[in-house]
């Protein structure tokens, strides 16, 4: 798994009913890109985090922003 500062971590329900889980990664402590990825919620909650098989990276920080006329 490589990531970059900006990137979103995706992390699947392990348990029906349970929602996924999005966070931006805002410092990457691994070498060359890797884990651990410390990680900021929509809430504000930061954590340090190795990502298991159920998480996956969104490389460019999700959608796209349109462009201006």
């Amino acid at each position: 798994m490589e990531a970059h500062t900006g990137d979103r971590l995706l992390t699947h329900g392990r348990t029906v009913g349970q929602p996924d889980r999005v966070a931006e990664i805002i410092e990457i402590r691994g070498p060359q890109g890797t884990p651990p990825y410390r990680l900021r919620y929509a809430d504000g909650h930061e954590s340090l985090t190795y990502p298991g098989p159920d998480s996956v990276v969104q490389h460019g920080g999700g959608a796209e922003k349109p462009e201006p006329r």
